[in-house]
């Protein structure tokens, strides 16, 4: 279960302070399908950036089965995002250098699979 406990973000620009995420509250069910909506502007890159431990919040607590994020390390946040979470972004955020094989064996890779494996995978999907 992932639960956000009154999340803040805030983004400064000069003397501009503009409040991304103020307050939120709310509770995820493991495997729950849920849809994030409002206007532009709103907020929801920043609520799926701090939910996918891309972007750190200021204020309040996330906690991922039962555990505080609070005093997570780099590497605790990286094992979160490799294991626990899957991300599909707008833009497909590919390795331009790269060939097609190359950037889907990657994400493999840094998962842990072995170089076997994340070939035939690759092969086979592809």
């Amino acid at each position: 279960m992932l639960e956000l406990k009154n999340i803040k973000k805030q983004y400064k620009v000069g003397n501009t302070v503009t409040k991304a995420l103020d307050d939120v509250s709310v509770a995820l069910r493991q495997q729950e399908f849920v849809a994030i909506l409002g206007e532009s502007g709103s907020g929801k890159t920043t609520l799926l950036n701090v939910i996918g431990g891309l972007d750190q919040y200021d204020s309040g607590d996330m906690i991922i089965n039962g555990k505080s994020t609070k005093d997570f390390k780099d590497k605790d946040w990286d094992a979160y995002r490799n294991n626990s979470i899957g991300f599909i972004f707008q833009s497909y955020n590919l390795i331009s250098h790269q060939g097609i094989i190359d950037n889907v064996e990657l994400g493999m890779t840094l998962s842990g699979v072995s170089k076997k494996r994340t070939t035939k995978k690759t092969q086979k999907k592809l």
